[in-house]
């Protein structure tokens, strides 16, 4: 019994030892070479997997800027720092590219826009989408309340408040999460330092708006007619501002007769 015992213990030692062997050979046979630069690159992306630049994650893009596939600022969380440090490893210019926030179009609270019924659902914008009016709110442009963006933000950077999904710019990488889980196309990517917005997502005529909400763009054409710069133009019914134009000076903000443009 002893000597069985012993023969297995060999037989299994030498099994060990030869697949030990057979793996070793294999490991270096088929190994897969990477490329120095996607491993330096990989090293400054910040690892938050989040999905915004368009990859399935940090490894990815890693991968596909160092072939060429992806330019050296497509990290939105990194921004212009990292854009920096990944365009000196590929020997290009890292840009400067403007830092953005997400900004939510819409300024209608739960006490500045009309109901049209009681909702009990589930708390999500996608799935209430296919209830009648698209949830309770009478705007069906608007902000719907339920959370998809915030269950999408993975910084912690935005917040339903009263009625309205509210950005955090401090917290804000401009990952573009929100942007996709907005059935609405309710949130853009606008420049930090811009200080003049339309609050309003609408295409209804004025007469329309005010019947749902107190706060939304009737397209009265004064912001327009204020502006110097020919930084705002009317799309649709709705004031739209051009940031690489608007210069901030407020005036269109204070003519305003909604006070939707801050």
């Amino acid at each position: 019994m002893v000597t069985g015992i012993i023969l297995a213990a060999a037989v299994v030692g030498i099994l060990g030892i030869l697949i030990g062997v057979f793996l070793g050979i294999a490991s270096e046979k088929f190994e897969v070479e990477t490329d120095e630069k996607e491993l330096l690159i990989r090293n400054e992306l910040p690892g938050n997997n989040c999905g915004g630049c368009g990859y399935a994650g940090c490894d990815a893009l890693a991968k596909a800027i160092a072939e060429g596939e992806a330019g050296v600022g497509d990290c939105p969380v990194g921004g212009p720092d990292v854009a920096a440090r990944i365009g000196a490893i590929m020997g290009v210019d890292g840009g400067t590219s403007e830092k953005k926030v997400a900004f939510v179009k819409c300024k209608g609270t739960c006490d500045k826009t009309k109901v049209q019924y009681n909702y009990y659902g589930i708390d999500d914008c996608k799935k209430a989408t296919v209830v009648p009016g698209r949830g309770d709110k009478a705007c069906t442009y608007g902000c719907m309340g339920y959370g998809s963006c915030v269950k999408a933000c993975a910084f912690d950077a935005i917040h339903v408040v009263d009625g309205i999904a509210v950005v955090d710019k401090e917290k804000c990488v401009a990952c573009g999460m929100c942007v996709s889980a907005c059935p609405n196309n309710l949130i853009d990517l606008v420049p930090y330092k811009a200080e003049t917005l339309v609050q309003c997502n609408s295409h209804d005529k004025g007469k329309d708006v005010k019947v749902k909400c107190e706060v939304g763009c009737i397209g009265c054409t004064i912001c327009v007619k204020q502006c110097e710069f020919d930084a705002i133009h009317m799309e649709n019914n709705l004031a739209v501002i051009d940031y690489d134009k608007c210069t901030n000076c407020r005036k269109c903000a204070e003519k305003c007769p909604v006070k939707v443009i801050i």
